[in-house]
């Protein structure tokens, strides 16, 4: 601005106007010469210049640089771009009769402009903060731009005093020097703008569903497992900051809504600030209206003095059966100690408490919190039904949504005592299975005091498995195609005597599960008789079921394959 002493002043000779500030620019000239006026601009894009330049003065306080004119970055100089020259799209008359819906993007549209209300709207309530107009007279000064309430001049003696926020000692005019105070919560696609990228098709969000992975995905994820078990006992964990701070009573965790009491207003306040530092992209007006909401809740962790170093504000849906989780942030400083995931196992065992029939969270996550939400049990894969949840949560397009599913006999305050039971259950398990856990005294050729240049033939090394063929491997891999077959269904069981009475009676060298066995215990000294063997099976299925029947059509698909297989080998090997 030309004159920051007059920016924002209250002076009675000044200009009668709800933006006076946004009078002169830093060339001198005027709004008018500049066709930024109201009644160049139209009132709708007049406000919205004024919403753009509180925000503009928010984030350059945040960042201790309102006074520095020459600062920019990206999100000022995006913010910036919306402050341009205005060129209409369309005659005065079609502005006042076409739908907003109709008109073409504009390139000053903003995230702060006003829009028509989204497609998607909470239906089952309204926030008791809807309207800018019911905020007491002390909310004035927060909605001045924070360069009028914060301007500062240079005495003559070099001291640096406060001018816009200092009171002439007249009485103020009914409209002081602010900013429009009506200010939409951001739509879909507002929000999508926030953070950088807008997801779906046509404005629709999109849900993004988990891939499945296959049988042979996760056998290969299982395969050579090498547990280093030494020590038999399972290992103490170190207790994290945060357990240990709640359990020394220096935090506190506790549940809060706007039931008007002191105490509950307090730690509101506190949510609302924690919320508005971390979210800084999100709109300050929207935070503050969802989290003093009657029908939000909120849980807070608190220090001494009730100071908010974390909390959730989430709305529940209990007729339902789920709640949408809105806000949810710790500080900066105390994110490594834990707090986070804290916060979710004492959020979801108050559900259960409070809510016993809500069993569901959804909530929208944008790309930097999806990887800790999937930590705490929340997946892409969305299984609650659309007609539950459409049309009850706020709709982000840009965001993820993703759905939690509590079970009831969980205790998720001991989530960690369950975790090491479970893992100890599985590697007691392996133990029985494997015996890669045992730890061996190692070669006495290579003990401490022997010789250098000591050799150990592989022979001599107690333990080894003797080398196998490659005649073997190629058995195991023929095995491993016939037994992966389409047709092999039949065949990869033993026929149950108790389903099929007479069959063994019928079936006089049954083989089940026999070729598994033989090629693991190297009884197989050629190809010839495991093809025999695999011959016996198909011709046994050919003998007991029909000619015509499915069983009978496999066994000569699967006795083709065997061939093929095996005459591709032979022919590789001539």
């Amino acid at each position: 601005m030309a004159d920051l002493d007059s920016y924002g002043s209250d002076d009675e000779d000044e200009e009668d106007s709800s933006s006076g500030y946004l009078s002169t620019c830093i060339c001198g000239h005027g709004v008018m010469e500049h066709g930024a006026d109201a009644s160049s601009l139209g009132d709708t894009e007049f406000k919205r210049r004024g919403r753009v330049a509180v925000r503009l003065d928010e984030l350059l306080k945040d960042v201790n640089r309102l006074l520095d004119f020459d600062y920019i970055d990206d999100d000022i100089a995006n913010l910036r771009l919306q402050m341009g020259r205005f060129n209409s799209r369309t005659s005065s008359s079609s502005q006042t009769h076409s739908s907003p819906a109709n008109e073409p993007a504009s390139p000053v549209s903003s995230v702060l402009s006003d829009v028509p209300p989204p497609s998607k709207r909470r239906r089952v309530s309204e926030s008791s903060l809807s309207d800018a107009d019911d905020d007491d007279d002390d909310d004035d000064d927060e909605n001045k731009p924070l360069a009028a309430r914060m301007s500062i001049k240079t005495a003559p003696d070099g001291s640096r005093t406060a001018t816009a926020g200092k009171r002439s000692g007249k009485k103020m005019k009914s409209k002081g020097h602010v900013a429009p105070t009506s200010i939409q919560p951001p739509t879909g696609r507002e929000q999508a703008e926030m953070n950088g990228h807008i997801n779906g098709v046509n404005g629709h969000a999109r849900i993004k569903l988990e891939e499945k992975l296959d049988e042979s995905q996760l056998d290969r994820l299982a395969t050579g497992v090498t547990v280093d078990t030494s020590n038999p006992e399972p290992p103490v964990k170190t207790e994290k900051a945060a357990v240990t701070e709640l359990r020394k009573g220096i935090i506190q965790i506790t549940p809060v809504e706007n039931d008007a009491q002191p105490r509950s207003l307090v730690i509101l306040t506190g949510l609302k600030t924690l919320f508005q530092k971390q979210l800084p992209k999100m709109p300050r007006e929207y935070i503050a209206r969802l989290v003093y909401d009657s029908n939000s809740r909120g849980l807070a962790i608190i220090k001494r003095g009730y100071k908010v170093v974390g909390g959730i504000c989430f709305r529940p849906f209990p007729h339902r059966g789920f709640a949408e989780i809105v806000f949810f942030a710790t500080a900066s400083v105390d994110q490594i100690k834990g707090y986070g995931g804290m916060l979710m196992d004492h959020f979801k065992a108050h559900i259960l408490q409070t809510y016993p029939g809500m069993l569901h969270f959804l909530t929208y996550a944008d790309n930097y919190a999806v990887g800790y939400f999937r930590k705490q049990g929340f997946s892409k894969e969305i299984t609650l039904d659309r007609a539950v949840w459409a049309g009850y949560i706020k709709d982000y397009e840009g965001g993820t949504i993703m759905q939690c599913t509590m079970v009831r006999k969980v205790d998720y305050l001991d989530k960690a005592n369950i975790i090491a039971q479970q893992r100890e259950a599985i590697l007691n398990k392996i133990r029985e299975m494997s015996r890669s856990h045992i730890v061996y005294a190692g070669l006495p050729q290579f003990q401490d005091g022997a010789g250098e240049g000591v050799t150990v033939d592989v022979k001599d090394i107690p333990g080894l498995l003797p080398r196998r063929s490659a005649e073997h491997t190629f058995l195991q891999h023929l095995l491993s195609d016939l037994q992966g077959h389409s047709q092999a269904w039949p065949f990869l069981h033993p026929v149950p005597a108790e389903d099929v009475e007479d069959y063994y009676d019928v079936i006089k060298r049954p083989m089940g599960d026999t070729m598994e066995h033989k090629l693991e215990t190297n009884q197989y000294a050629s190809l010839r008789g495991f093809i025999d063997d695999a011959q016996l099976i198909f011709d046994n299925c050919r003998l007991y079921n029909p000619e015509g029947s499915v069983y009978a059509k496999a066994a000569t698909k699967m006795e083709k394959f065997l061939k093929d297989q095996v005459a591709e080998r032979l022919k590789s090997e001539a």
